[in-house]
């Protein structure tokens, strides 16, 4: 009879998953490696070492930062999962388009700070990126039940965290377009996602 290849034989399902993470951390570290290789101090005459050297060293860490804490997450969400699906597959696919144009973006925004548009582009960036890991995260845990190492309240307060960072850079992008009411909703509506990440991680921390 021909396999489900929805469901694979555990051996298999192992070997998709940890194609996955390899293909997965791969894409992290060339990331962070090309922005690395973006530094180019400016050598004009006349220039000074902070000048030459603080634009570059800036996109350098703020990218290697931003990256860093997404893969955190993600390293969190691939941690309680024995095997992926197709559709698992397909959703990881499109963070890591969205986390290879990082440090393309942030270049971008802090070189033209006179343009609303570099941050506007950052903010919209984020929100993919934040959105992608809670669409990934509720697949895995509330969709097909894929993450079986997932501890409910963990997952539940992982989730509202990344809600609330979804509403928060959503907040911004509106405010840069001059949506200043949708921005403040969009604000207001973070509160409560906060307000439950915190619970959840206070019972957490009282019943250790």
């Amino acid at each position: 009879m021909t396999q489900d290849l929805e469901h694979p034989p555990h051996h298999l399902g192992r070997r998709h998953l940890e194609r996955l993470v390899m293909l997965s951390d791969g894409v992290f570290a060339i990331a962070i490696t090309l922005s690395a290789l973006e530094i180019k101090p400016d050598t004009g005459e006349g220039v000074s070492l902070w000048q030459a050297w603080s634009l570059s060293l800036l996109v350098y860490f703020m990218s290697f930062v931003l990256i860093g804490a997404i893969w955190l997450v993600h390293r969190r969400i691939v941690s309680w999962l024995n095997h992926i699906d197709t559709a698992g597959t397909v959703i990881n696919m499109v963070l890591l388009s969205l986390v290879a144009l990082v440090p393309v973006v942030i270049r971008y925004a802090l070189t033209h700070p006179q343009r609303d548009d570099g941050f506007l582009a950052y903010s919209l960036l984020f929100v993919l990126l934040y959105l992608t890991l809670a669409v990934l995260l509720a697949y895995l845990t509330h969709g097909v039940k894929m993450a079986v190492h997932a501890p409910p309240s963990e997952a539940q307060q992982l989730l509202a965290k990344l809600g609330f960072a979804v509403l928060v850079f959503s907040a911004a992008a509106l405010y840069l377009q001059g949506w200043i009411v949708a921005a403040i909703v969009c604000a207001l509506a973070a509160v409560p996602l906060r307000w439950v990440a915190w619970r959840r991680e206070s019972k957490a921390a009282e019943a250790r």
